[in-house]
């Protein structure tokens, strides 16, 4: 009977933690400019663009890889997340130097999650905030990533719908 009853406690403890840990959105994905909506500059112009994930238990990261339209390929950066919602820090580098804090968040019991990234910034000897908040979702049975993007400048607020295929 004991070991029954701690059977069944590893059980749901198991399943109680898998179900924390949401869904997996490894895989690398290539932007479906057609089925994406408010693309701007240099996105919106892409040749392609192409998002890496990998994921485990912990740590989500990404990098984006996006060939402009002169047939070039944009300098990316990797960013990572803890998958228990702690904070990780980053390094900005390229045009604009500075600091991301990043945070993620499970939703919808593990079938959203929500990416919250605070990046302090200097450009030409100016400082700025920008925030960006994302909301990733699964679809077509694992196949399309949808990665709704809001982010927050100094200037205004963008808003963007971003659709990715699973390759």
């Amino acid at each position: 009977m004991k070991r029954a009853l701690m059977t069944l406690g590893v059980v749901i403890l198991g399943l109680a933690t898998a179900s924390a840990a949401g869904a997996n959105f490894a895989g690398t994905w290539a932007l479906d400019k057609s089925k994406s909506e408010g693309l701007q500059g240099p996105m919106a112009n892409a040749q392609s663009s192409t998002l890496t994930v990998t994921q485990n238990d912990k740590v989500l990261t990404t990098e984006v890889k996006t060939v402009g339209a002169d047939g070039q390929t944009a300098p990316s950066q990797p960013f990572s997340y803890n998958l228990d919602g702690s904070e990780t820090t980053a390094e900005v580098t390229g045009r604009m130097t500075g600091k991301a804090h990043n945070k993620v968040k499970w939703m919808n019991d593990g079938k959203l999650l929500e990416i919250t990234s605070v990046r302090d910034l200097s450009m030409q000897g100016q400082d700025f905030t920008i925030t960006i908040k994302e909301h990733w979702e699964l679809a077509d049975d694992g196949k399309v990533l949808k990665i709704h993007r809001t982010t927050e400048t100094p200037r205004d607020t963008q808003e963007v719908k971003l659709v990715y295929n699973k390759k």
